[in-house]
């Protein structure tokens, strides 16, 4: 082979690397957000890859009073049911990727539904706004509450 043809070759794979990880854009959630609250009390989740596009979640928090919670998950967004470590009312969740910033999960308890957050990412990648709707052991919608989410540096 030349080395003319060589050098076109490569050049040609190399452009098609480069054209196709460019089309992978990453997950704007990975990295550290700290709930929008006055200290005391702190709230922040972390979102690791995991996986082939799954995501690792951990949640760390402490109320005003000093409690201290850590759950954690690894969820492929794929709407399927995972084991959620630590999580004071959740024992699974699924995790359901609805649009390129719209994540929903749904957290259950002995395979009822508690709970469904809608987790939305603003467009600029700063901000993520959760809604959740709570709902009790009959099935019905007790309260529905949001939370912002900054990202941290």
């Amino acid at each position: 082979m030349k080395r003319i043809d060589a050098a076109i070759i490569c050049s040609s794979v190399a452009a098609l690397i480069v054209t196709v990880l460019a089309a992978q854009s990453p997950n704007p959630r990975i990295g550290k957000w700290k709930l929008k609250q006055e200290p005391p009390a702190i709230n922040i989740m972390t979102y690791e890859p995991a996986g082939d596009g799954g995501m690792k979640v951990t949640v760390e928090s402490k109320n005003a009073q000093g409690r201290e919670q850590k759950w954690t998950y690894i969820t492929m967004l794929d709407g399927r049911d995972v084991p959620i470590s630590g999580h004071p009312s959740a024992d699974v969740c699924s995790v359901k990727k609805i649009d390129n910033r719209t994540n929903e999960i749904t957290n259950k308890k002995n395979g009822q539904v508690i709970q469904i957050i809608t987790n939305v990412i603003t467009p600029d990648g700063k901000t993520i706004n959760n809604t959740y709707r709570n709902f009790n052991d009959k099935g019905e919608e007790t309260r529905t509450t949001t939370a912002v989410y900054e990202k941290m540096p």
